[in-house]
Formats: structure tokens, C-alpha cells, sequence
């Protein structure tokens, strides 16, 4: 009899400790009456299920526990994004936008219950070592991810600075996975790093869109200007894997005089916005080349969406990721934090980006280890008018004058020799400037 008391208890407790959880997930607060009792019903089952499994299970089973895990499970059936978040979780999850962490600079998400690259972040660890989105992360320091969620990944593959963490990787047409050992180092906050390529030409690098990017991208392009005025800009969004909607936006209308720059639809109302460029943030318009690859995602897709449908400016690269939706977080009561879709994003021409990615306008793939050996610059090569015997030297009366204005810096002479991708995207750009500026002097409407 006291058996069956306790066990009627238990449940009952269960049973409440679960209603309470899982209302604010489900938001139940306008349900219909029918769906809630149904809802309630197989609650109750499930208190019963654990009542049954805290008595007979052959270790004991903490409640607590249990219940996180039926949220996790929960949210991982849904979608891959939504999450729940642990109070530790979440502190860590907000100091991705708010400041800087210690770690090896990966997003990840559960993809076909994988744990999988969205992108490696600009610079850091996993950048540097050639991880690339899309990459099948199945063990970490030995131990297989399978059964883990992305936050369960991201806490082993954090640690103290100058530690070391070893992930066993599988990429689409390798015969195995290997191993990659990487040094943690501190993620830092900045987001925006820039670079005068040659007098009027810059270029930025966005890593993430953080609380203050476009802070970040007027103070850059304003140092830019001064060294400079601009006659053109490279926007690399390569391995960007987002961030915050709203600097997505702002960032957006940097550049765009007017019209939509991206509106999200959900299953509410309170989720379907709208968000539009304002002439009065528009910065001076210069031709703009967008670099774009399989690790741009998400916050970054809308940047890239938003120029391309508004032919703003070129899109050059490679597919990007495909991540189409929003998340929205909501702080729960005991310092946790649920992390759930609540929309997806369209483009102003009603584009959905979702899996199907962004295509770029100029697609321009990645030269690989092998290819980059052989364009070395000591590889066998065409012969050219320098490589005669007694050839005329060059006859120019502007020589100084033209290597004064086409003057690269070694750090952008380097950096185009090794990055095809980037080379490309100068040589559109500088294309732009010159066109745009030939229609300045005849009076021609510049086109985009």
C-alpha cells in the first residue's frame, strides 16, 4: 500500500514537474481545449513512464535529469537549431555576441543526427587547421559524439587557453575520418578586420555578426577612407556562420539606399517582420563585391540575399550553407534558456534560403593544396615577352605616376597570390571601378 502511495506520488510530482517545464515550450497559453487535454494525456503517460523507470530501472534515474533529457529530445526532433539550454549553456551561448570565449572558433549544429560544422569563424583554430563546413564531427578527444547535442560538443571542445583538443573529422569523399588536433586560444570579440589593397580599394572581413559589427564596419571603412578615398570594396563573408538578425539588417543597409532587405515569416503573427533600408545610413556608393562560400550562413545568407536581389553588387564564391530560419531565445526561470525556430527568412524577392543556400553570381571555387603547388610561382609556366632574350624593356613616359596608383601592399600581394577567390573578386572589383568611373566622365547612367 505504501508502495503504491509513493508511486502515485512520484507520478503526481512528475507529472507537474513536467506540465511545468514543457507549457512554455508547447505555449499552451491560447491552445485549443481539445489539444491540451490531449497534450495533458500523454504527459500523463510520460510521468508514468518515469515513474516506472525511477522504481525498476536497474540504476537510479534522477528526475532532474530525465526531464532535461526528454526536453533535448523534444527540441532535436524539431529542427536542428532548437535547443535547450542549460544555465551554463546559456551564459557560454551569450558570450558569443557579447564577448569573447575560449575555445577553437566552430559552429556546429545536428544534422542528420550528426554533429556538423556550420563554419569555422575567421582566424581561429579550426580556420587555420582546414576544417571546413559541412564536416561530420564523430569523435572528440576519442570519445563519439553519436547521442550528444551540439551544446553537449561545444562544452568538450571548450577548455582552458593552450590546451589541446583532438576531433576525428569525416568529410564527403573520404574513404575515413581523421584526426585534427587543435590548440584552444581565445575567441576574440571583433568581428570586422580591414585592408587597403591598393589606394581606393578595401577590402573587410566579417568573421560574425556580433552587438557591434556595424560599429565596427563604419569605424574600418573610416580608416579605410582616410588613407583613401574609396573607389571600391570587398566584403568577404567567407566562413562567416551568422549571428544577430538585426546587424544582419544593419550591416545591410550600409549599403542599400532603400527597399526590403529581408522579412521573416512564422507560425505567429508577432513573428512575420519586415525590415527595410533607410537612405539616411547609406554610406557613399562604390562598386561592392560580396565573397561567399559553403561556411556563409544564416545572418550572413541575409547580407549576401539582400546585395545580390537588389544588384548591389557581385556575388563571387562558391553555394553557400542554406540556413534560412531565425531563432529566438527565451530566458527560463531557473537561469536556463530555450533556444527555439520561430521563423524562417526570405529575401526581398521572396527568395527562401533555406538548405538551397545562396548562388553566387560569379562562382569561383577554392584552389586547393594540389592546384596551389602547381600555380606555385617557381611551377613550370607560359613563356611571355620578359622572358626573351634581349627583350625591349617596358616604354612608358607615366611609369612612376601608374606604379604609384596600382601599387599593392606586400600584406594584399600576399594575400591575392594565396587566395584565388579573393583574386578574382579584385579583379571584378577593379572592372567596376574603372566602368563606373568611364560612365562618370560621359555623363552615362551608372549601372548595377
Amino acid at each position: 500500500m505504501n508502495a503504491v502511495l509513493s508511486r502515485n506520488r512520484l507520478t503526481t510530482a512528475a507529472l507537474l514537474l513536467v506540465w511545468i517545464v514543457f507549457m512554455p515550450i508547447l505555449g499552451f497559453a491560447k491552445a485549443d481545449p481539445k489539444q491540451e487535454e490531449l497534450t495533458y494525456r500523454y504527459l500523463e503517460t510520460f510521468a508514468n513512464v518515469l515513474s516506472i523507470l525511477q522504481e525498476n530501472y536497474v540504476e537510479e534515474i534522477e528526475a532532474k535529469e530525465a526531464i532535461e533529457g526528454a526536453i533535448n529530445g523534444l527540441l532535436l526532433s524539431l529542427d536542428p537549431h532548437s535547443a535547450y539550454l542549460k544555465p551554463e549553456n546559456y551564459r557560454e551561448f551569450r558570450n558569443e555576441t557579447d564577448g569573447s570565449f575560449t575555445g577553437i572558433g566552430i559552429k556546429i549544429t545536428m544534422e542528420d543526427g550528426v554533429i556538423t560544422v556550420i563554419s569555422p569563424i575567421a582566424d581561429t583554430p579550426a580556420d587555420k587547421a582546414g576544417i571546413k563546413a559541412h564536416d561530420k564531427i564523430v569523435k572528440i578527444d576519442g570519445e563519439p559524439t553519436k547521442g550528444k547535442t551540439p551544446f553537449d560538443a561545444v562544452k568538450i571542445m571548450r577548455g582552458p587557453k593552450g590546451t589541446e583538443v583532438t576531433l576525428s573529422i569525416y568529410r564527403d569523399g573520404w574513404e575515413s575520418s581523421r584526426d585534427f588536433t587543435l590548440r584552444r586560444s581565445e575567441i576574440p570579440l571583433v568581428s570586422v578586420k580591414s585592408l587597403l589593397l591598393k589606394p581606393g580599394f578595401g577590402y573587410l572581413r566579417i568573421s560574425n555578426f556580433q552587438r557591434n559589427t556595424t560599429n565596427e564596419i563604419r569605424q574600418q571603412l573610416g580608416q579605410l577612407q582616410e588613407k583613401s578615398p574609396l573607389q571600391g570594396l570587398i566584403l568577404d563573408l567567407r566562413n562567416n556562420p551568422g549571428g544577430l538578425l538585426d546587424q544582419a539588417v544593419t550591416v545591410s543597409d550600409l549599403f542599400l539606399e532603400q527597399g526590403l532587405i529581408v522579412y521573416t515569416r512564422g507560425r505567429n503573427k508577432d513573428q512575420d517582420l519586415t525590415f527595410e533600408a533607410k537612405a539616411d545610413t547609406t554610406l557613399t556608393r562604390f562598386p561592392l563585391v560580396l565573397l561567399v562560400n559553403e561556411g556563409t550562413a544564416s545572418a550572413s545568407e541575409i547580407v549576401a540575399g539582400a546585395v545580390q536581389d537588389h544588384r548591389r553588387g557581385v556575388i563571387v564564391g562558391t553555394q553557400t550553407f542554406g540556413k534560412g530560419s531565425v531563432q529566438s531565445i527565451i530566458p527560463l526561470n531557473d537561469g536556463a534558456g530555450l533556444k527555439m525556430t520561430t521563423a524562417h527568412y526570405y529575401t526581398p524577392t521572396g527568395r527562401s534560403i533555406q538548405v538551397t543556400g545562396i548562388t553566387p553570381d560569379v562562382t569561383v571555387k577554392a584552389r586547393d593544396s594540389v592546384s596551389a603547388v602547381t600555380d606555385a610561382p617557381n611551377s613550370s609556366k607560359s613563356t611571355r615577352e620578359a622572358d626573351l632574350e634581349n627583350h625591349f624593356s617596358e616604354q612608358t613616359e607615366d611609369k612612376k605616376d601608374r606604379s604609384e596608383t596600382e601599387a599593392l601592399s606586400a600584406e594584399a600581394r600576399q594575400r591575392l597570390d594565396s587566395d584565388n577567390q579573393l583574386q578574382a573578386a579584385f579583379d571584378i572589383l577593379t572592372s567596376l571601378a574603372l566602368y563606373a568611373s568611364y560612365d562618370a566622365d560621359t555623363d552615362a547612367p551608372v549601372s548595377n
